[in-house]
This record gives C-alpha cells, sequence and structure tokens, in this order.
C-alpha cells in the first residue's frame, strides 16, 4: 500500500503542497471536470493550461474566443474559474446542490490578461460539529457539488471525518469486541462528532451496521475527489477514546472515565485511554493502517484531546509529555504525520489554559509536525495571547456560526482589520485562512470574503468596492438598488460576530425573561428599520438569479423574526400590567408573525426541514424501521439535542418551514395558553406556573422528535420574491411605528 500511495500522493514536505490523485497531468483533466459538472454545455468555451509548480497562482486572459485559465494545479484553476465567473460574468455559485446557475448567453472577455496570487498556502476548511449540525445526512450528490465550492474557494485543506466509525468498527473488533458492543458505544449519525470529540457516548445507539457500510464508501468518494482537486484531506487518528468495554479485553490498561459532558447523565460519559499506556501506539498503528487502506493519507490528521473536557492535570510537565506522547504514537504510525488540532480550548477554558500550559502542550514536539487551527478569530485571536503560539504553525480561522443558527451575523470591516493585521504582524509561523464554522447558515459570503483574503485580488482589502461586487454578483448584474441595500447590509447589518445561541426569539422556548435558558440570545445590533429599507431596496430589484431569490427571503425572515422580538416585549409590559386587550392583540399578531416567517422560509430549499428529514430518512434504504431512527435522530439533533431538558435545549436551532410552525410555534401557543389560564384565575405567571408549563412543553418537545410529528414539504412552496413583497407590505407600517400603531 505504501508503494501504491507514492504514487498517489507525491510529499515535498510543505504542509499543502501535494500533487493530485492524478499528478500532474490529471490538474487540467479535474479542471474541465469541474466545468463539465457546474456548467454543462460550456466546456468549449474554456481553456485551461498548467503553469509550472510552485507557488499558488492562476491567471485569466482571452484567446482564440475562449477564456484561458492557467494555473499550478487544478485547485488554483478553480479559484481562477470562479474568479472570472464572480468578477467577469457577475454569477455566483452557492455552496449546496440545488443551488442553480445562470450563465450569461455571451461569456464577456478578459481585456487584459490578469495573474493573482496566493497569499498564504493553507486555506483550511470545515468544523467537527459541521459533520452533525449541517452534513449527516448527505449523500455522493451533495458531497460531489459541495467539494466543487470548496474548489472554486480555494480551500485546500478540508477536514474529512465521513466513514471513521467504519474504521473504527473494524479496529474494535479485530481487538476482540463484539458487534453490538461497538455499535452501542457509537452515538445516533447526528450526534456522532461529539462522540468523536470524547464527549459522548452511546446516547442514539446502536448505529446501524448499514450506516457504516454507507459511510465508508461515501467516504471514499470524498476523499479522491478532493485530492483529484489539490485538496489534502484532513483525516482523524486516534486520540484515546475508546469503548469502556476494552476493559474487558485489557483489564490493566489504563482507561478513565471522564466526566458526563454538558447536562447528560453519566452513563453517556466518554472512556480515555492514557497515551502514555502502551496500549495507545497500538491502537494508533492500527487505526491509522486500516484507515490508509480504506482512505489513502495525506499524513496529516486531526487529533484533540481535551475539548471541553478537563485534562487529567494541568501540570506543564504531564501536558508536555502527553502531546510528545501523542505526536510519537502518530510518528510510529506515519513517520511523515503532521498533527492539526483546533485551539478552541485555548480560547474556551482560557482561565485553565494560561500560556505556562500552552507553551508545552504544543511544543513539545517538532513544530513543522505541527499545524493549529485559531479557531474563532473574529471573537478572540488566540496568537496575539501566545507569542504568535511560541513559532508553531497556525492558521487564522472565522468561526462564524453556532449550531447552524439562522441570524444575520457577522462583520467584514473587523474580518478585513484583523486579517490585514495578522498578515503584517502574525509572524512567519502564520502559513493559513480557514473558517471553522458549526454549520453552513444564512450568511454564505461572509465565508466566501474570508477565503479570498487568502488571494491577491486586491478588492478584498477595499469593503465598500468588494460589497459593490458582491451586490452585482447575487443579482446577476449591475443594479443601483442592489447596491444602495448591500451597502446598507454591510455598513449597518453585519456589524457583530456570531454568538453561542443566537437567534431568532420564535425559536427559543417561551417564556419571560428570567425563566430564560442559557442558550437564548436573541438580540440585535442594529435598527430592524434599516433593515426593512434593505429589504425594500432589494424588492425594487428585478432578477431571477438563485442568489437574489435567497437573499429576499433570508432578510425578510429575519425582518419579520426582529419584529418578533419587538412585539413580545411589548406583550410583556402588557403583561406586568395585566393589560389583557393589549396581550391579546399582541398575541394575535405574534402567532400571525409565526406563521408569516413560516410561510416565508418555505419558499427556499436551504429553509426546509422536510428536506432535512427527507435526507435522513434515504439512509435507511427500504427499511422503514431505520428510517424512522435517522428521522427521530435528525429531529433530535435540531430541536433537544436528547431525550432530557438540558443545556443544550434549542443550541441547533434554526427558522425551517415546518419547524417554526409546528415545534416553535406550538410552543408559542401553549405558553399564551398558561399565561392566560394564570390570569383569568387573577394568578401570576409565578415559578410554580412555570415549572407546570415547562414540563407540559417538554413532554411535547420529545414527542415531536420521538413520534415524527408532522409532515413536511420537501421542496419550495411558492416565490420568493412575491411572498416577500406581500409581508413586507404588511408588517411595513407595525415595524415603523410599532405594533399597536392604527
Amino acid at each position: 500500500m505504501r508503494k501504491f500511495l507514492l504514487i498517489l500522493v507525491f510529499f515535498t514536505g510543505g504542509i499543502v503542497s501535494s500533487f493530485s490523485a492524478s499528478g500532474r497531468n490529471g490538474d487540467v483533466a479535474a479542471a474541465r471536470g469541474l466545468v463539465h459538472r457546474l456548467l454543462p454545455g460550456y466546456e468549449k468555451w474554456f481553456d485551461f493550461k498548467l503553469l509550472k509548480a510552485g507557488e499558488d497562482v492562476f491567471r485569466l486572459e482571452s484567446r482564440g474566443g475562449k477564456v484561458v485559465i492557467s494555473g499550478n494545479n487544478a485547485n488554483s484553476m478553480a479559484v481562477g474559474l470562479n474568479h472570472y465567473l464572480k468578477y467577469y460574468c457577475r454569477v455566483e455559485v452557492g455552496w449546496l446542490s440545488h443551488d442553480s446557475i445562470a450563465m450569461p448567453a455571451v461569456l464577456p472577455k478578459v481585456r487584459e490578461p490578469k495573474t493573482i496570487r496566493a497569499r498564504v498556502k493553507n486555506r483550511f476548511f470545515l468544523n467537527y460539529c459541521t459533520f452533525g449540525y449541517t452534513m449527516p445526512w448527505w449523500d455522493w450528490q451533495e458531497w460531489e457539488h459541495f467539494i466543487d465550492w470548496m474548489a472554486l474557494n480555494g480551500v485546500n485543506l478540508p477536514l474529512a471525518i465521513t466513514g471513521q466509525e467504519s474504521i473504527w468498527y473494524k479496529v474494535w473488533t479485530e481487538l476482540g469486541l463484539t458487534d453490538e458492543e461497538v455499535r452501542s458505544y457509537f452515538t445516533g449519525p447526528s450526534h456522532l462528532p461529539w462522540h468523536r470529540m470524547l464527549n459522548i457516548d452511546s446516547w442514539g445507539g446502536p448505529l446501524p451496521k448499514s450506516w457504516l457500510d454507507g459511510q465508508l464508501k461515501l467516504q471514499q468518494q470524498i476523499t479522491a475527489r478532493e485530492r483529484e482537486l489539490n485538496m489534502r484531506p484532513v483525516l482523524p487518528a486516534f486520540a484515546g477514546h475508546v469503548p469502556h468495554a476494552l476493559l474487558r479485553l485489557f483489564p490493566k490498561a489504563r482507561i478513565t472515565r471522564l466526566e458526563a459532558w454538558s447536562g447528560y447523565p453519566d452513563q453517556y460519559a466518554c472512556s480515555f485511554l492514557d497515551p502514555m499506556d502502551s496500549l495507545f501506539i497500538e491502537v494508533q498503528k492500527k487505526f491509522i493502517t486500516v484507515e490508509e487502506e480504506m482512505y489513502g493519507t495525506d499524513h496529516i490528521y486531526g487529533i484533540d484531546l481535551f475539548n471541553e473536557l478537563t485534562p487529567p492535570s494541568y501540570e506543564p510537565s504531564y501536558l508536555s509529555r502527553v502531546s510528545r506522547q501523542v505526536y510519537e504514537s502518530l510518528r510510529s504510525a506515519d513517520p511523515e504525520a503532521v498533527w492539526l488540532q483546533m485551539t478552541w480550548l485555548f480560547w474556551n477554558e482560557r482561565k485553565d489554559w494560561t500560556n505556562d500550559r500552552i507553551k508545552p502542550y504544543i511544543t513539545s514536539y517538532p513544530k513543522d509536525k505541527s499545524l493549529l487551527l485559531d479557531y474563532y478569530c473574529e471573537r478572540q485571536e488566540i496568537w496575539q495571547l501566545t507569542d504568535k503560539y511560541f513559532g508553531v504553525p497556525y492558521i487564522w480561522c472565522y468561526l462564524g456560526n453556532f449550531g447552524g443558527n439562522t441570524m444575520l451575523v457577522g462583520d467584514f470591516y473587523e474580518i478585513n482589520k484583523r486579517l490585514e493585521n495578522t498578515f503584517r504582524n502574525g509572524g512567519d509561523n502564520f502559513t493559513g485562512i480557514g473558517s471553522t464554522l458549526e454549520g453552513f447558515d444564512c450568511n454564505p459570503y461572509v465565508y466566501e470574503y474570508v477565503f479570498e483574503k487568502a488571494w491577491d485580488f486586491g478588492t478584498h482589502k477595499d469593503v465598500r468596492l468588494w460589497t459593490a461586487a458582491l451586490a452585482d454578483q447575487r443579482v446577476g448584474k449591475v443594479d443601483h438598488n442592489a447596491r444602495e441595500a448591500w451597502r446598507l447590509l454591510v455598513d449597518s447589518i453585519y456589524v457583530a460576530p456570531s454568538v453561542p445561541g443566537q437567534c431568532p426569539l420564535i425559536n427559543i422556548r417561551p417564556t419571560f425573561g428570567k425563566y430564560r435558558t442559557y442558550y437564548a440570545n436573541p438580540r440585535i445590533r442594529y435598527d430592524n428599520r434599516n433593515l426593512l429599507k434593505i429589504a425594500e431596496l432589494l424588492l425594487k430589484v428585478r432578477s431571477g438569479t438563485a442568489a437574489y431569490k435567497f437573499d429576499v427571503a433570508n432578510i425578510t425572515r429575519q425582518l419579520l423574526s426582529n419584529y418578533f422580538l419587538t412585539v413580545f416585549r411589548q406583550y410583556e409590559e402588557a403583561y406586568n400590567r395585566r393589560d389583557r386587550q393589549v396581550m391579546g392583540r399582541l398575541q394575535t399578531e405574534m402567532m400571525s408573525l409565526i406563521d408569516d416567517v413560516d410561510r416565508m422560509v418555505a419558499t427556499q430549499s436551504y429553509f426546509l426541514t422536510g428536506k432535512w428529514i427527507a435526507d435522513a430518512r434515504k439512509w435507511g434504504g427500504d427499511s422503514l424501521r431505520e428510517a424512522r431512527y435517522y428521522e427521530q435522530n435528525a429531529r433530535n439533533l435540531i430541536t433537544t439535542w436528547s431525550d432530557k431538558d438540558q443545556l443544550l435545549n434549542d443550541y441547533a436551532s434554526r427558522t425551517w418551514a415546518g419547524l417554526t410552525k409546528t415545534f416553535y410555534g406550538r410552543r408559542w401557543g401553549m405558553f399564551f395558553d398558561a399565561v392566560n389560564e394564570a390570569l383569568d384565575e387573577d394568578k401570576a405567571f409565578d415559578e410554580d406556573r412555570f415549572a407546570v408549563y415547562r414540563d407540559a412543553v417538554t413532554t411535547y418537545e420529545r414527542y415531536w422528535w420521538q413520534a415524527c410529528l408532522g409532515r413536511f414539504d420537501e421542496r419550495p412552496v411558492g416565490d420568493s420574491r412575491q411572498v416577500a413583497a406581500e409581508l413586507v407590505a404588511k408588517y411595513r407600517g407595525h415595524i415603523l411605528n410599532g405594533p399597536l400603531a392604527d
């Protein structure tokens, strides 16, 4: 196998300098394949040329009636293609397969040849959580399009953790565990990211064998295509997580049960094998060997030991020993191994991870065999707190989303300022740019902006110039109203980073303020009247692009959701003064808003609960029992997260058609009934009544996902622009003047 892989991947010592799976001669074919998949019928209008190997670079020019795109590899050619589409054709390629692409009738000429170079060699994408909050149910059709999108945006270090349970199943059973022991150790599919990160075991299991077989095949397709487009998939490796049943086979192994995570009962706590135990190296070698046989390798592995967990010791000497030992286990399995780590823990547990602990932990093994992800740079750049990670190579990452929540968030100006400062002052060990979003959200252009910063395009340094170009791309032409709408969006709406639990109030379990859960943050930092103006400007535009229709629906969704918060605040004030007449009017307004938000998002595939569920059920094949199992798991993650009323309830909320009306809407109806019942009895909605209501809502929430309550459309219903125009007109006066205005 080693001999075969030397043909497959040529390793030159740089972190992302591998050639494609088919070698340099396959780069042109890979670029042509990209055009064939995305722009069928347009292949004859593009010509691809291979430049000398070296730095990542592409060149655009027109020659002989064709657009000629040259690059040092297929990935650079893909970025060149995307640059041509966006800045010459005004065409936006979305990240999901249902996004249509409208090309101009005549391809514009490149009047002057243009050469653009990469500013960094590493472009990382994805987060362990993305494989739960967005990707768990994807099939090859969705993955194929998404990999093309990554290539267009220059990603060359994608996290590739699909199908690792298929490898673990083989490893654990060959060591002597039974089929039942192994599959019961795994969680349900959408919860697997947190199983992989040593957070939870067994919840939602046992995992069907058919899932393991299907995911293995899918990962083989994923990694092959990623390598074809000059990406180096970041594969998983052993981080010490073991089935507790392994003690039956190795009773002297140093295996300890970790603390329960985030409100889960102790029975779901993970077991950890001490890296100092000789069994650790044995398991590491076995896993890497099997993984390489199944998926190949590019010698870069993601391992995170203590994500949201307390290490056995914070003593610097222990942290140094344990990281060194983990690296040595990797090296013994693959002498060329590079260890990639996310450094979320250095921010999330900053009070514990002080510099005197971080430094020995990340410098105990060779720096050129390490790569760190500065995970949440829009909030806190760890490189600034750690003397540039003490010289260890790192990638500046934009997180941008928690839980797949649906909110307009991000700050282009701040991203620009922080990244340009990192280019100036981040040190020679600043090697790349990436994004670590927990879930795909409603702000795809923010991530595209981040990846454009990795190239010397020029326009991205001037946010206003870049915004005008973005407006053209979203509507497919130059339009004054679109440009003004986007200028206002970037200047007045996209003014703050994402934070955990950030979602519209509609999506939060209803109650009055003091009873609100931890993960609940409906606040916005802008005037909703500005968003109204933006919606009205966009509705003046005549465009048929998929991006335009999405934007109209997305902005109207946010506009109405923000207005709901305004109405509820007045409802709470009316409750405090016991004004039943005003409460009744506002209750009617809020229930109407919930229905209208549901109707608005139903016009877009991106916002369909029915699609999420249908994609999950497909993995059941002909088995109705398995299809129902997958549906329950899919419903659970986006609602209660488990079967207990715990901290993560609503963490993964999203404004989706079906979910909004039948889950959030029903909860609000129960809340209003409980408040009205209390007032009918001349009582306050106090802690005792809240407890009764909470228990009833908790029961309903569990029923919604366990009983698979409701059937939802898998395809969009209605025209986004038409529905948006109707709803903006309906609520315009109240948004401007208040919900009680006549």
